[in-house]
């Protein structure tokens, strides 16, 4: 398990009035859940925050921006995670704010119904 970085430790303090808050080593980067469900992640000391169609045009509207990486054939893959506003980064009533929309987000992302064949 990689040890954990002082930016991941940090943000988990910053989250602690949220509950059961941890993080998890995922792709050199890491995983942020609540309840079993991942509502951000860190990649490159950069906290972003899980996003869907509820939330999304708030973070944009922000110029808040989303998580991508290089995929396969060299493109520019977008993933459903956000930064959060800068100064969130040393507020605790802040930061939780902001998972808060991630949690939200994670939690209707489970409970979308299946289609039935």
């Amino acid at each position: 398990m990689a040890r954990q970085s002082e930016f991941v430790t940090h943000l988990l303090d910053l989250l602690h009035p949220l509950g059961d808050v941890s993080a998890r080593g995922m792709f050199g980067g890491w995983g942020i859940y609540r309840g079993g469900k991942m509502f951000a992640l860190v990649a490159f000391e950069t906290f972003f925050v899980k996003v869907d169609d509820t939330t999304r045009p708030e973070f944009t509207s922000l110029g808040l921006a989303p998580f991508t990486y290089e995929a396969s054939g060299g493109k520019r893959a977008v993933m459903a995670y956000h930064t959060v506003p800068t100064e969130a980064l040393d507020s605790s009533p802040l930061l939780c704010h902001w998972a808060e929309k991630g949690i939200a987000a994670a939690q209707r992302a489970t409970k979308k119904p299946r289609n039935k064949k």
